[in-house]
């Protein structure tokens, strides 16, 4: 399996990315939105096709970059059923499975820190992703959004510690440096919640805390009750109602729009192809797509200077780069539904979809 844990060091948050290695499919668990870049990126750099974006929990401390990676990427959100959260597409409760490609994480209800924090177990318990039920010699504190000690002292005594002692224990946060540790060390070791100690004990350490108001929770709990829409103009704006929802947008490192070419293979009614190459390749060999349009690069703006703006349009050429200078070129020119075809025709040939010459 691939894994790779991430951090943010702003808020001290963990992202996790799995991947099944046969199938390519993926999950990432809380992700960040001023990160998300990075994460898209190493998604691509990995030849990742992100399937799921968990939430443990609807943060207080930042802002989830769900709505963008869905966006983006065509993931599904994932938030449990008692988070409050309607905007999700997969709304889980304890016992769920959510596959990718041939491995798979189990859902258990661990509320407490909230009433609608979940964990995620790795399909042959090696790992649990504990969002802020459990962390690395401590929890999550329990004074807001419906938090409640017993129930969090509960929850890791019958979810989490009930797992195998070897079963590694990845965090939703951490101050301190440390990256991970095993239910068998926070059973023997947790200073709130493992050494026997009991549930009044638990209760009395997290009465005590005095912790002060989460910087972030005004912000930071309304945009995740939305999974991460943007507040803007004094309205709530989201990202999938955006011009570019009119395809499977991907977005480059540079933040181009492409899109696959099975996706142009099925072009929707009133979408363009335009193909910008030399004539002399548009029948050769490599032959181009049935349907579309021959403009030379260097000619395109002249051509779609008379083009209606609205229209949505997807560039073509040998292997994707002439594309995305047109793609470029044609938002800069004020049009707003606009993508590259990944790969280009060489791509299109790899994967013998039908072309004419």
């Amino acid at each position: 399996m691939i894994f790779r844990q991430l951090f943010d060091r702003e808020t001290c948050t963990y992202t996790y990315i799995l991947g099944d290695e046969a199938s390519r499919e993926a999950l990432v668990i809380d992700p960040v939105r001023e990160l998300v870049d990075r994460d898209v990126q190493l998604l691509a750099e990995l030849d990742l096709q992100l399937k799921y974006v968990l939430e443990t929990h609807v943060h207080a401390d930042h802002v989830t970059s769900s709505s963008l990676l869905r966006k983006r990427l065509g993931a599904r959100t994932v938030v449990s059923a008692e988070g409050g959260a309607a905007c999700c597409d997969r709304p889980v409760r304890d016992g769920d499975v959510l596959r990718f490609g041939d491995r798979s994480v189990v859902v258990r209800t661990t509320p407490g820190h909230t009433n609608g924090c979940v964990s995620y177990v790795l399909d042959d318990e090696s790992m649990v992703f504990t969002g802020d039920t459990l962390m690395i010699r401590g929890c999550g504190r329990t004074d807001f959004q419906e938090g409640s000690a017993e129930k969090l002292w509960a929850s890791v005594h019958s979810k989490i510690f009930s797992l195998p002692e070897r079963c590694a224990v990845y965090p939703g946060h951490d101050y301190k440096g440390r990256t991970s540790s095993t239910v068998g060390e926070e059973r023997r070791h947790n200073p709130r919640l493992g050494g026997g100690r009991t549930i009044q004990e638990f209760i009395a350490i997290m009465d005590g805390l005095g912790l002060a108001y989460p910087q972030r929770i005004d912000v930071a709990v309304p945009a995740n009750l939305r999974c991460g829409w943007v507040h803007e103009d004094g309205d709530w704006v989201d990202p999938e109602q955006r011009d570019d929802r009119w395809a499977p947008i991907v977005l480059t490192t540079e933040g181009l729009p492409e899109v696959t070419t099975s996706f142009v293979q099925d072009l929707p009614e009133g979408v363009r192809a335009i193909d910008v190459r030399r004539d002399e390749e548009f029948v050769s060999d490599l032959g181009h797509v049935a349907g579309s349009e021959l403009f030379l690069l260097d000619h395109l703006d002249r051509h779609a200077a008379a083009w209606d703006r609205q229209a949505p349009i997807v560039t073509i050429c040998r292997s994707g780069g002439r594309s995305l200078q047109a793609a470029r070129l044609l938002l800069s020119m004020g049009f707003q539904r606009v993508a590259s075809m990944r790969g280009g025709m060489l791509q299109w040939n790899a994967e013998a979809r039908p072309v004419e010459r």
